[in-house]
């Protein structure tokens, strides 16, 4: 995670100064040196990006081959709405121009490219690595290539559905420190990946586990099945979700009253992201992604779901 032997610059102690009082040098060091991925700019992960470059990581590399419609911009900041400025330009590229003035120290760039092309020694560059916009496929093949690397990387995927949102976390074998008291602990976690802990049977889960993360699987499963880009779902595709939800209940052994109609409605109706779960979901993701390279504080294991009709945020250990 980072060289973690560098020390800071007067400049760099100067700028992040306040941040150094609430988390200390050696954790501002391992972020001011970190190299950190991320694919599918929308707006929870452009809420990300903002924090994280804020916070002072030493790189940030950008992948959305995408041209700007009127649906991405919906929860995208960084993009100016000017038809000349954006014309024949990817999201990628528009952000990063964005970026590049939220704090100069942070060297912003951009890799074209399919992100399911990217080979195994492409990420061995990058301390982190956080998708979006892509498909299940796509998640459990990106995550394995992570896995596969000599030094662990840290992955993260997600998304936002409606008012609703979900991060999963996968730092393989990780270790950290935590204060207790008057003394340092020494802690140890073992994550799952994403392939592993989506397939733990639900039947095997506690009965209080979020509903919402029993719907996310579903419309995962549906767009599989009906070969959809991700998150191209819509009010019409109910009648067949509700036959999938039935077919996998019966198959998990669990009662479908655990997928509720009005969630499973909601989320597929959804077309864009509302900006205040962005904000939310987006400041969680950053937080997490700041505890994996600086070591410090207890780590998010595994999902994180949020719903803001209730207005909760729920931790899913979904381990197996």
């Amino acid at each position: 995670m980072g060289k973690v032997g560098e020390e800071l610059t007067e400049q760099e102690t100067a700028i992040y100064d306040r941040q150094i009082r609430v988390w200390g040098v050696d954790a501002q060091r391992r972020l001011s040196k970190s190299h950190i991925f991320v694919s599918g700019l929308k707006g929870t992960v452009i809420e990300f990006c903002k924090n994280i470059v804020l916070a002072g990581v030493g790189s940030l590399t950008l992948n959305d081959d995408r041209l700007v419609t009127e649906e991405l911009l919906s929860a995208n900041f960084l993009v100016p709405p000017d038809e000349i400025v954006t014309r024949g330009k990817s999201l990628a590229e528009l952000c990063c121009e964005s970026l590049k003035d939220f704090n100069p120290m942070v060297s912003v760039s951009v890799e074209k490219g399919d992100l399911a092309n990217f080979d195994v020694e492409f990420f061995q560059k990058f301390d982190a690595v956080v998708i979006s916009c892509c498909s299940l496929l796509t998640k459990k093949s990106v995550n394995a290539k992570c896995r596969n690397l000599p030094r662990r990387v840290a992955f993260y995927t997600v998304k936002c559905r409606d008012s609703c949102g979900e991060i999963f976390v996968d730092l393989q074998n990780y270790s950290y420190s935590k204060k207790k008291k008057e003394e340092t602990i020494e802690c140890q976690l073992q994550y799952p990946s994403f392939e592993e802990a989506i397939a733990v049977p639900w039947r095997s889960l506690p009965k209080r586990t979020s509903k919402l993360y029993f719907a996310m699987r579903v419309l995962e499963r549906f767009e599989v099945l009906e070969k959809r880009n991700p998150q191209d779902t819509s009010a019409d595709d109910l009648p067949n979700v509700l036959k999938l939800r039935k077919e996998l209940c019966e198959a998990q052994c669990i009662n479908e009253s655990q997928i509720p109609v009005p969630l499973l409605q909601r989320l597929l109706a959804a077309r864009v992201e509302f900006p205040p779960v962005c904000a939310i979901i987006g400041g969680v993701l950053g937080q997490e992604v700041i505890k994996a390279i600086s070591g410090k504080g207890d780590p998010l294991k595994n999902f994180f779901l949020f719903d803001a009709m209730d207005g909760k945020g729920i931790i899913e250990d979904i381990s197996g």
